[in-house]
């Protein structure tokens, strides 16, 4: 039985040729989601006997896979072909990325922002944390200052409802 070799990197090539349009469709993925239909000839003449499907879903962050893409060819060799492209590396180290192939050869590609805090996001966070824990304990030390306070008043009031009625008893 003969060896042949194995080309693990069968999808470089459409992917290669569709790599400016992908990578353009990131930067507009910024405003709303962006679909691209792809002539399924161009996936099966690549391999026409595709195990799993040539469907995928993959998230991108900082240039690297955030889900599992292994059972994939077409979405690795995808993720090869982004990052050579200088463009897709800018983009991924600000922004989530999801790459849908659908059964219908739609291709998606939507853009989730990524916030991160700074120092200064996070001392500000810690501040407004002491001042929200700092007013609770006001509000509960005035809490308490109004019901002793309360407490007295009924105490003052049960002691003038006590000497009225000793004074009605001695007048009777």
């Amino acid at each position: 039985m003969p060896n042949y070799p194995t080309n693990h990197h069968l999808y470089t090539l459409l992917w290669n040729k569709y790599r400016p349009a992908i990578v353009k469709l990131m930067a507009d993925a910024q405003e709303a989601p962006q679909e691209y239909t792809f002539q399924p000839h161009e996936f099966k003449d690549v391999n026409p006997k595709e195990k799993g499907g040539y469907w995928f879903t993959m998230e991108v962050y900082k240039g690297k896979a955030q889900n599992n893409i292994k059972g994939s060819v077409v979405a690795q060799d995808l993720l090869l072909i982004l990052q050579k492209s200088g463009r897709a590396l800018e983009l991924f180290e600000t922004s989530k990325y999801e790459f849908t192939l659908d059964k219908q050869f739609t291709f998606c590609v939507s853009q989730e922002p990524v916030v991160e805090e700074t120092e200064e996001e996070n001392a500000e966070a810690s501040d407004t944390q002491e001042e929200t824990t700092e007013a609770v304990a006001t509000e509960e030390a005035s809490s308490e200052e109004a019901e002793s306070s309360e407490e007295a008043k009924e105490e003052t009031k049960e002691e003038e409802v006590k000497e009225e009625a000793e004074a009605e008893k001695k007048e009777a």
